[in-house]
C-alpha cells in the first residue's frame, strides 16, 4: 500500500491511556506515519480524577494549521476523535479540504457521549455541527449513543436489529459514505460492530466482557484507522479492532490496580502480526 501520512486531531491526556497517547501509539505501529493536532492538553483524562488540568487548544491549532499551509504538509488521511467546540468542528472541516491529499480519508469519530447520555461539556448546539461534520466523512464511527443523538432517534437499552437498521438508515441519510457502528449487542452475553456502506450491511460479534474500560473507544478507532491505511477493508478494519479491544481488556487486571485505561502496549505487537 506504500509509506502512508496519517493525521489525528483530538485531545491529548497526558496521562492516562486515551485520545492522541492512544492513537498516536497505535496508527504508527500499525506501519503509518502518525502526525497530531491536539484540540486539548489535560494533565489526566476526565474520568476518575479530580483537579484535572485542562487548556484549549483553538488558537494554538490555526497557528498549526497555518505553518503546515506554508510547508504545504499533506496527509493521506485525517481521522478526528474527542472536539472541544464547535468552532474546533469548523477548523476540522476547513483542514480536510485544505490539507487532505486527493483521495484523502476523512475518518471521524464523533466523539459526544454514551449510555445513552450527551456528555456534560456539550449541548445540541455542538450536536448539529458534528452532524455537519459527519455529513462530509467517508467513514463515521459513532456507537449506539452518538448515532442516536446524530438522527434525533431515542436511546434504548435493549433493542432488535429494526431498531440498529433504523439508526444506520438515519446515519446514511446524514451524507456519511460508510458507517461503522460500535458496542452493538442484542444480547446480555455478546457485542459487536456492524459496518455499513450504504447498500450492505455486516455484523460482526464476540463475547462480551464484563466490565467497561475507559479509553476502549479510542482504541478501536485508533486501530481500525491503522488497520484500514495498512491495507484492510473496511469490515475487516472493524474486526481487528473489535478484536484488539478485547485483548486490551483481558490483558489488564480487573484487580483495581488499574483503573483508568487498558494496557494496550503489550497487546500491539499481535494486532501488527495480523496486519
Amino acid at each position: 500500500m506504500g509509506y502512508k501520512r496519517a493525521l489525528t486531531i483530538q485531545d491529548i491526556s497526558c496521562f492516562g491511556q486515551c485520545s492522541l497517547t492512544v492513537a498516536l501509539s497505535v496508527i504508527s505501529a500499525c506501519g503509518t506515519e502518525t502526525c497530531v493536532l491536539p484540540s486539548a492538553v489535560l494533565s489526566t483524562h476526565t474520568s476518575g480524577f479530580k483537579g484535572y488540568t485542562c487548556l484549549d487548544m483553538t488558537d494554538e491549532m490555526k497557528k498549526i494549521l497555518a505553518h503546515w499551509a506554508q510547508l504545504d504538509i499533506r496527509f493521506d488521511a485525517i481521522y478526528t476523535g474527542y472536539l472541544a467546540t464547535a468552532e474546533q468542528i469548523d477548523i476540522v472541516k476547513g483542514t480536510f479540504g485544505a490539507r487532505l491529499k486527493d483521495g484523502g480519508l476523512k475518518i471521524v469519530d464523533p466523539v459526544m457521549g454514551d449510555f445513552g447520555k450527551l456528555y456534560p461539556a456539550f449541548d445540541m448546539d455542538f450536536v448539529g455541527a458534528m452532524k455537519e461534520l459527519c455529513s462530509v466523512a467517508d467513514v463515521i464511527l459513532p456507537n449506539v449513543t452518538e448515532a442516536c443523538l446524530l438522527t434525533g432517534k431515542q436511546y434504548k437499552f435493549s433493542y432488535d436489529e429494526g431498531y440498529i437498521d433504523d439508526l444506520l438508515d438515519g446515519l446514511k441519510a446524514l451524507g456519511a459514505k460508510k458507517i461503522v457502528l460500535t458496542g452493538v449487542g442484542y444480547d446480555d452475553k455478546t457485542t459487536g460492530v456492524v459496518v455499513y456502506d450504504g447498500e450492505i450491511k455486516r455484523y460482526y460479534k464476540h463475547a462480551r466482557e464484563d466490565r467497561s474500560c475507559h479509553g476502549t473507544g479510542d482504541i478501536f478507532a485508533s486501530a481500525f484507522t491503522g488497520s484500514l491505511l495498512a491495507g484492510e477493508d473496511e469490515y475487516g478494519a472493524a474486526k481487528l479492532a473489535a478484536d484488539f479491544v478485547v485483548d486490551c481488556i483481558k490483558h489488564t487486571p480487573n484487580d483495581g490496580s488499574h483503573p483508568y485505561g487498558v494496557r494496550f502496549e503489550s497487546c500491539l505487537k499481535a494486532l501488527v502480526q495480523k496486519l
